[in-house]
């Protein structure tokens, strides 16, 4: 009789939260669809699609639609379908056996998971109580421990927080090993080192479509590095990775560059207007600390987490739970307001 392996025969398929709720602020998405506008030109270029054939494997007119966006060279950027993909991709293939990774902790579970299926051997570097990462001792311990591969997201997914540009170029600058930023959610901050890319012969750099842009239907995660790892990447990948339709919409949503800048203040403002609005209501609880945050999303710990949770379920609103602590993305105005007014109504019980 044939038995699974040990390494997956007891894990569980990935479950999001089910059901029916009036806010979702639990996976960190961008809070309102794409403009009807945008939406009239996905209509027609749906029309231009050959459904019998095979995508562009390279997705070229993404990818340059992508790099104009983010004003990078086209020959930078390998299309994936999501972010997930890619790093499951690079994890496994510029792994080797007996070769060693380094994730920060907390961080992106999906790191470890991934290196997990590929059989890597993965250690953690754990951040202090403030969250932030040490980088002068992460640098240390990469050397020490002769990592090959070192992946964290900046900003950081929970935390919100992350390292400064200069702070990332001396971690790169410091260590052999292959360096992996992962910003996802670089959109929201100002310290990204994509455009230093082809300075390193040891980076790359992971973006989506996820957050700012408002696509995570479509699937779309994108690897940027110098020319000598594009093109491993571009070797090792599936040849029709990124479907016809994710190409051509994300094609029209990255020449939207006006509705995109609008929309990033928008997420900003909301994320701040979040953020002080849970300082001031835990300003006066021992057991209830609130992190800055960098992204489109605050990190908080308290006590009372899973009470929390419930009780906003309750009132159909739904928050990332992990552990003590609680992730809660930035909405709309109307969301965030919501959010606040029934964090107020618990805190007052």
């Amino acid at each position: 009789m044939y038995e699974l392996n040990d390494k997956i025969k007891n894990l569980e398929p990935y479950e999001p939260i089910s059901g029916t709720y009036q806010i979702r602020l639990d996976a960190n998405e961008c809070p309102v669809n794409l403009p009807d506008e945008v939406r009239r030109e996905f209509a027609a270029r749906l029309q231009e699609i050959a459904f019998n054939r095979y995508p562009d494997p390279m997705a070229e007119r993404l990818v340059d639609s992508f790099a104009e966006y983010y004003n990078i060279k086209p020959a930078l950027v390998t299309a994936g379908n999501g972010s997930d993909e890619l790093i499951f991709l690079v994890e496994s293939a510029f792994m080797q056996k007996g070769d060693k990774m380094l994730v920060v902790s907390p961080d992106f579970s999906m790191y470890n998971f991934y290196s997990s299926i590929c059989e890597v051997q993965s250690a953690s570097f754990l951040k202090g109580d403030s969250l932030e990462i040490d980088v002068d001792a992460l640098i240390r311990t990469i050397n020490r421990d002769k990592i090959d591969l070192v992946i964290f997201s900046n900003p950081c997914n929970p935390t919100g927080k992350g390292i400064t540009r200069a702070e990332a170029e001396k971690l790169v600058s410091s260590v052999e090993a292959l360096v992996i930023l992962d910003e996802a959610y670089m959109d929201f901050w100002t310290e990204s080192l994509l455009d230093k890319i082809e300075d390193y012969s040891n980076l790359i750099i992971f973006r989506t479509a996820s957050k700012l842009v408002g696509a995570a239907a479509l699937r779309l995660g994108f690897a940027v590095a110098n020319p000598a790892i594009s093109k491993a990447i571009k070797a090792v990948k599936s040849p029709y990775n990124v479907n016809s339709v994710s190409q051509a919409f994300g094609e029209v949503i990255y020449r939207q560059k006006e509705t995109l800048k609008n929309r990033q203040k928008m997420i900003v403002n909301n994320k701040e207007m979040l953020y002080n609005g849970l300082v001031e209501l835990c300003g006066a609880r021992n057991d209830c600390t609130v992190y800055s945050s960098v992204a489109n999303f605050v990190f908080m710990k308290t006590s009372c987490s899973r009470e929390i949770w419930e009780y906003l379920k309750r009132q159909s609103i739904v928050v990332r739970l992990m552990g003590e602590y609680l992730r809660i993305t930035a909405g709309t105005a109307e969301e965030v307001n919501a959010v606040l007014r029934a964090l107020g109504a618990f805190f007052e019980r």
